[in-house]
């Protein structure tokens, strides 16, 4: 999507690389509107470039670290060797993200008879106040239309941005884990820790998943995936004391131990 402006120094950009020159490579800045930019041959990679070409040719889409920018002389010094990998896929993955917007926003404007002039006030007030079309779509379906109306965004603009949102992005997961360890002294002790696993396993929640996995006598591991951390924790909670509780009525014992590693 086209932002208004100038890059800021230290920005990733992505750009189309145009032209390459035996002292550096000329690329377009596709976010910005097709400004040009330039490559210096010492920020195409580190250490000596015998072949400019080995490292950047034509028509290849690359991401860069702005040096410097001269509006007067509409000139930009860009960078590609400062990108690292990290950066260059986060920098991909947004910029793929701002392509989904494109589209969903101009289905918002369609639907509701946002005129052209008046859309890019709106995308220019995004990028201003949160630095992505995309992220309004995320905000509004966490956050709801407030997030919008209070910057002076249409109601029913605001609204039909939450249900674009709504229909189009993911809803938020995150996965924790903690791990019971359950013994029971009795000849059929192993048949209790089944019925206690099962119990611990058929703790309901909304859009809750538990699986239940065997680590290593006497202990199991009880992953949880739930929209949101707090409800996450109070169903790894419950699901463990369901086992403990059921392994202790028969004279067991049971204990919980909260395993930390979590991924979003």
């Amino acid at each position: 999507m086209e932002r208004s402006g100038w890059p800021e120094q230290d920005e990733l950009v992505i750009c189309s690389v145009k032209k390459v020159t035996d002292f550096g490579a000329f690329v377009e800045l596709d976010e910005y509107g097709q400004k040009e930019g330039l490559i210096h041959i010492s920020e195409v990679a580190s250490g000596w470039v015998k072949y400019i070409r080995d490292h950047v040719r034509e028509g290849q889409k690359i991401v860069c670290k702005v040096l410097y920018v001269d509006e007067s002389k509409h000139h930009i010094d860009l960078s590609l060797k400062d990108v690292n990998e990290h950066q260059r896929r986060e920098k991909i993955q947004l910029w793929k993200n701002e392509q989904k917007a494109e589209k969903w926003i101009q289905y918002v404007a369609s639907t509701t008879k946002t005129s052209p002039e008046d859309l890019k006030i709106l995308i220019s007030k995004f990028y201003d106040k949160f630095g992505s079309v995309y992220s309004i779509f995320e905000k509004s379906r966490t956050s709801g239309i407030s997030v919008l109306t209070s910057i002076g965004v249409d109601k029913h603009f605001a609204e039909m941005v939450k249900k674009v949102a709504e229909e189009n992005l993911k809803k938020p997961q995150v996965e924790i884990a903690g791990y019971v360890d359950l013994t029971c002294p009795l000849p059929d002790g192993i048949e209790h820790i089944k019925k206690a696993l099962n119990a611990a396993g058929k703790v309901k929640g909304d859009e809750i998943s538990i699986a239940v996995t065997y680590v290593g006598a006497p202990r199991y591991r009880l992953q949880v995936i739930a929209p949101d951390y707090k409800k996450a924790e109070n169903i790894l909670k419950k699901s463990a004391q369901e086992a403990i509780q059921i392994i202790e009525m028969v004279n067991g014992t049971g204990e919980f131990h909260r395993h930390t590693d979590e991924k979003a």
